[in-house]
Formats: C-alpha cells, structure tokens, sequence
C-alpha cells in the first residue's frame, strides 16, 4: 500500500447505530465511533426507513466522510444491516448515502453480518477456543460459532431497538412485558439450539456491541463511558440479571442517571437485556467476556487481507 494513502476504513450503518473504524497502515486505530442514529426506528409497525432517521444517518455519514478525507483514506467498506434487510425503501436511502461517499453501501445478510462479528470479536483473543459471539445489535441478534474459523452463524431478528418497540410498552415496563419480551427470544434460541446443537458446547462465550458493553459499564458503576476499558472483562449471569432488575424497575427518568448507561441508550437497554438474559437463560451460559472487537474489525481484517 502507498504509505500516504494507506488508512482504511469500515462504516456500519445499524438499526440502532452508525459506527466507523479507521485504521493506519501499522493497524493502529485512528477513530472508533459509535453514534446513535436509531436508523430503524418505528420500521416494524411502518415497514420503512423514516424521513427523521434517514436524515439523523445522513448528517453522521457525511461527518465520517470529512475524518475519512482527513485521514486520507486508501480503501473503504460500507454496510448496511437489519434496518436495510427490511426496509421497503432501501434504494431511495442508499441512494443518498452515495451522493455523500461516491460508493453504494453494501446491503449484508444477517449470515455474513455474523461471520464478519466473528472475526472481529475473536481478533484479539491469543488462544484458540471454540467460541460462542452474541452480537445484540438493534433490530437483529447475531450468534456465532467457531473456533479458528467459523462454524455457522444464525441471525435472530429481534435487537434492542425493535424489542422496546414491540413489546415494551410502559415506563417501566411491566413485569408482563418483561416476560413477553423474554419468551419471544427464548423461543428463538431454543430453535438455535436444536438446530445447532455445537452451540451448547462450546468453551468461550465472548459479546459484542452496545447492549452488553453497556450492561458491563453498568455492572463496574463506570462514571466516564469507555468501552476499550471493559475489553475482556468478565459478566456473570448473576451479574446481568442484576442489571437487568434495576434497570428493568426503574422509570426512564431515573434510569438514565445510572453510571456506565449512555443518555442516548437508556430508553432501548432494557430491551437488549431482554435479549441477553433470554440468550444466557436458554443456552445456560454462566459467563460471558466481553469484547470492544465487532464487525468493524471484521470488515477492516477483511480489507486489510485484499490490500496485502
């Protein structure tokens, strides 16, 4: 690669996020942002991308572009998640979304969204364990298994955000909706497991992504939000299921002045936990490491491997 021209950059554009990553030529992070966008609001009841999300994803693209100009960036890839997968005007978002960076996004299965997270999150880990990645994302939760490479991957279509649309209702939720919201997932992953039976078998379970990097910083009461802190630290369910309580039990405006809790997530965490603990329940899983790696890494190890 041209060493003046030899940053890469990966931009995920979620249902409930748009997050970038830009890396030098050494690999060494430039920027690693996570910006709340909720790209997919409301598309469950309206089946497509509103005019405010579209707009709010927009702005946050064309910021990234100025820092991908910044950084002079060699290379790019861009995806596009759930949000997209179900949206009737996808085209009509995407088309914009080439006016601000010259290329069309990428519209990714929920498969290859889950290989991709693999990768990422199992990046930085030394030792070679076969691995279970729960990836909770907005509108999709990714579960993945492998150990060197990947197994299979299975994307279940319920995330933070779709979850608190669908079934969480009242602030706080009642203890009805709470349960609604649980069994719907549980069910799923019990379809998972009877499917993919490798995925009670396995030595590691590592998770990604905002719900339960969150649910660490809440665990460690963290006052000043950073994810790159909580890498490899260990939730276990015990853990979970005591934030989920406290969280679950207090109204929003009370909830967000928990430490570690971002204002911009607190309306959608209870949601994600909803899924967590339905994951950690069903598969039985008493500890899970938690891994800032996701589906960025995925994406820059993936270009970094087409430019060597």
């Amino acid at each position: 690669m041209d060493g003046a021209l030899a940053a890469l950059a990966a931009i995920d554009i979620g249902s409930n996020s748009t997050n970038l990553l830009i890396i030098d030529r050494d690999g060494k992070t430039l920027e690693r942002i996570v910006r709340s966008t909720r790209l997919g609001a409301n598309i469950g009841t309206t089946g497509v991308l509103s005019a405010d999300s579209m707009r709010r994803t927009l702005e946050c693209l064309h910021d990234y572009e100025s820092l991908i100009k910044q950084h002079n960036v060699s290379h790019r890839r861009t995806v596009a998640t759930a949000a997209c997968r179900a949206a009737k005007n996808t085209n009509e978002f995407f088309a914009e979304v080439k006016k601000i960076s010259g290329t069309e996004p990428e519209l990714i299965s929920g498969e290859i969204e889950g290989s991709l997270s693999f990768v990422g999150a199992t990046s930085s880990f030394k030792d070679k364990k076969s691995t279970l990645v729960v990836d909770i994302g907005g509108a999709s939760t990714e579960l993945m298994v492998g150990t060197e490479s990947l197994d299979f991957a299975v994307s279940l279509p319920f995330g933070a955000v779709n979850i608190t649309e669908a079934e969480l209702h009242r602030d706080p939720p009642r203890p009805e909706e709470l349960t609604n919201a649980i069994s719907l997932v549980s069910d799923a992953v019990d379809d998972v497991a009877h499917n993919h039976p490798l995925v009670r078998q396995v030595d590691r379970v590592v998770g990604v992504a905002g719900t339960i990097v969150t649910v660490a910083a809440v665990e460690i009461g963290q006052k000043t939000f950073d994810p790159a802190t909580l890498h490899e630290l260990k939730l276990s369910r015990d853990a979970v299921e005591d934030v989920f309580r406290t969280l679950a039990t207090e109204p929003l405006r009370d909830r967000v002045f928990n430490p570690g809790l971002p204002r911009d997530r607190a309306d959608i965490i209870v949601g994600g936990c909803c899924v967590l603990v339905a994951v950690m329940r069903r598969l039985q899983i008493s500890e899970i490491v938690v891994s800032q790696y996701n589906l960025l890494d995925g994406l820059i190890s993936e270009l970094r491997k087409k430019m060597s």
